[in-house]
This record gives structure tokens, C-alpha cells and sequence, in this order.
């Protein structure tokens, strides 16, 4: 409650489940410890103001296989969001957006990622809206604040697109939300086949 918006009780309800935000998720603690694990892998990488399919601007990316400790316990807890037939995969994206960074819409495509999303959110809330690919006026949008797990699986995850609104569409409702540097760590499984 509070986290979620949209255009209709009726989307919410059919989306009940398949996009959620988890407050709290990970503490200011373990926040933390990611950032400093992570800050000399992003440091090296100059933020880019295009990519290579127009998706997002604003961004410095890696992969990480390893993790220390605290890293391996929060991916561990992660992987309770995927079905347990299909786990996320062990290579893990890590997207640093700069705070006048954003994700495009778009759907993740099929030859690279299964059914399940699911990301943690650092530094910075955000507003991650999700439009109907077949009727643009039917949208949700998900309200990130640091420390939060997003999840998107299903019919969120393949007929809907998702973006990181930037900072000048960055509304929860009525309310602002301001952007600054977001980093997200994200887990996705494999394609089905």
C-alpha cells in the first residue's frame, strides 16, 4: 500500500502478485557494504548517454559473478522471488544510473531473460512506471525507494514495458519524487528452452 499506483482498480488487481515492491528489503547497513563493494567496478566506467538498442541513458554498467559476504546473503534472499523451477541466473546486472539518467520503456527481451525480474534499489527513490503494450492507457506505477526489492514476473514481465522515469517526470501521483545517482542491482533467469 502506498507503493503502487494505477490507471484502474481492475489492472491493479490483474497485476496483484506480479509486480510488487518490497520496502526495507535490505538495510541502510548492507546498503552500505553493496555501494562499497561495487563503487570501484562503477569508478572505472565513464556514464554513457546512449546504448546500444536506445534503451537507457544515463548509465555505467558491469556484471558481477562474485560477491562478498553480504552480497551473496542479499542475492540469496533475492532468489526466494524466483520460482523455484527457474532461479535466477549467478551473473548478476548491476545498473548505475546518473542522476540525470533514465530507462526507457521497454521489455526485456526474451533471448536473454525468463520469467522473473527482480532488482534492488540503491541511493536514490524512483518511480518505475509500467504501460500495457496493447493499451497504453493502462499503466502501474511502482515507487522505489533505496533499500526496496522490485519484482516483476509474468504479465508484467512480458505485455507490459518498464522504464525509470527521469528526473523531470519523476511524480509518484502528485508527489515529486527527486532523482539522484540510482544504482540497481539486478537479477533476472534464464530464457525458457
Amino acid at each position: 500500500p502506498g507503493l503502487l499506483r494505477a490507471s484502474s482498480p481492475a489492472l491493479e488487481q490483474r497485476l496483484r502478485g506480479l509486480a510488487l515492491v518490497r520496502p526495507g528489503f535490505v538495510s541502510r547497513g548492507e546498503q552500505e557494504e553493496l555501494l562499497r563493494e561495487l563503487e570501484p567496478l562503477l569508478r572505472r566506467r565513464p556514464y554513457q548517454f546512449d546504448h546500444w538498442d536506445g534503451a537507457i541513458c544515463g548509465y555505467r554498467e558491469t556484471e558481477r559473478w562474485h560477491w562478498g559476504a553480504v552480497g551473496q546473503a542479499v542475492l540469496g534472499r533475492v532468489a526466494a522471488a524466483f520460482p523455484p523451477e527457474h532461479p535466477p541466473q549467478p551473473l548478476v546486472h548491476v545498473l548505475d544510473l546518473h542522476p540525470r539518467g533514465h530507462v526507457r520503456p521497454h521489455v526485456d527481451s526474451v533471448k536473454f531473460c525468463g520469467c522473473t525480474i527482480a532488482g534492488v534499489s540503491l541511493l536514490s527513490p524512483s518511480v518505475m512506471r509500467l504501460v500495457s503494450c496493447q493499451a497504453p492507457g493502462q499503466w502501474l506505477e511502482l515507487l522505489l525507494e533505496p533499500g526496496s526489492l522490485y519484482i516483476l514476473r509474468g504479465a508484467a514481465r512480458y505485455d507490459f514495458t518498464h522504464e525509470i522515469l527521469p528526473e523531470e517526470a519523476s511524480f509518484f501521483g502528485a508527489q515529486p519524487v527527486p532523482r539522484g545517482r540510482r544504482v540497481a542491482i539486478i537479477c533476472r533467469n534464464a530464457p525458457s528452452g
